[in-house]
């Protein structure tokens, strides 16, 4: 196993973007908050695809293909910014009261740029302008999806995950 790290790994380079647009004082090529919202809608749209994967693989594997993933859409968040939520939600889940798995992207009012979150896991930097970099963020929305089931077992427990039940096959190797 190789210890070293490249240079040039899709999230080092959207950290890169990230730290350019706060440095620059920019989101992409854009300065205002309207056409930085016009790059989030697209951004959705790019992330849209990649994001349902992400949680309909949590969904086929762990819920055994027995729950909904559905999006928000584009809407305004509580602070007037702009906000799409992803979210997986299965019968377990909904019956420990506990909320579904949940991918958010936002561009909160005060922000400078947007955002990627976990319902209970917080922020990853959202600077998505091509389909490419809309394919990159997929490992990213992998650890948001398993990240949210991990933290929801902490909230009620394994048997929420219809997998993971006495009795259930799946094989773990």
């Amino acid at each position: 196993m190789s210890t070293t790290t490249s240079p040039d790994a899709a999230y080092t380079k959207a950290l890169l973007r990230h730290f350019a647009d706060l440095r620059d004082g920019t989101h992409g090529e854009a300065v205002s908050r309207q056409d930085k919202e016009t790059l989030f809608r697209s951004a959705i749209d790019l992330l849209d695809p990649y994001a349902r994967q992400a949680l309909g693989e949590v969904n086929d594997v762990l819920m055994l293909g027995q729950g909904t993933v559905e999006s928000s859409g584009v809407g305004r968040s509580p602070d007037t910014g702009l906000i799409c939520s992803w979210t997986l939600g299965w019968a377990e889940q909904r019956a420990a009261g506990i909320p579904p798995i949940t991918i958010h992207a936002y561009y909160g009012r005060g922000f400078h740029h947007p955002h990627l979150r976990g319902g209970t896991v917080k922020e990853w930097p959202l600077n998505v302008f091509t389909p490419e970099q809309a394919a990159q963020e997929l490992p990213i929305l992998r650890a948001i999806a398993s990240a949210e089931i991990h933290n929801l077992v902490f909230l009620a427990d394994f048997t929420i995950v219809p997998s993971s039940k006495p009795g259930t096959t799946t094989s773990t190797r």
